[in-house]
């Protein structure tokens, strides 16, 4: 599930294969009305389909010379991104 505050959007419950195609378009959706900042702090459950998620909004985001940035990034998704090796592609606040 996806709320949004001001240019900050909240990502909260499970973030899985099952739900990702929804919070894909939803988060894309937010991004097109300038959000800036991808808060994950409130994620119940993940699996690399997060990763996955995030690189999308990052992608979309620079196609529109954007600015983006994810907070709260949980350390589980931190560990895929480096065993991926596209850790550096995370901008974190």
């Amino acid at each position: 599930m996806i709320r949004r505050e001001g240019p900050r959007m909240l990502v909260s419950g499970p973030v899985t294969l099952a739900n990702v195609t929804a919070l894909l378009e939803d988060g894309r959706r937010h991004l097109a009305e300038g959000v800036q900042t991808v808060d994950l702090g409130e994620v119940s459950e993940m699996d690399s389909a997060l990763l996955a998620l995030l690189l999308a909004w990052l992608r979309d985001a620079n196609a529109r010379s954007q600015p983006i940035a994810f907070a709260n990034l949980p350390a589980s998704l931190r560990t895929i991104a480096r065993l991926y090796g596209v850790d550096g592609l995370l901008p974190a606040t």
